[in-house]
């Protein structure tokens, strides 16, 4: 990758319409990958264009189906 596919927190927050901590958030979280250049975290541009949210709430659970025999 390439330096210029690297955005600030600030950066992504502005281009998301959130707040700098909901993008700390997704990285404390490991929904965005962070790449650190001289001691300052930064985020995949593409990453952030591309993320999608998940729907609020518990994870659903994975049912398992039962064979009857």
């Amino acid at each position: 990758m390439n330096t210029k596919d690297l955005i600030s927190q600030a950066a992504a927050a502005k281009l998301r319409g959130v707040d700098r901590a909901a993008i700390a958030n997704l990285i404390r979280r490991g929904r965005l990958r962070t790449k650190t250049i001289s001691g300052v975290p930064h985020v995949y541009l593409s990453e952030v264009l591309n993320f999608k949210p998940r729907k609020p709430g518990p994870k659903p659970k994975n049912k398992v189906k039962k064979s009857v025999g």
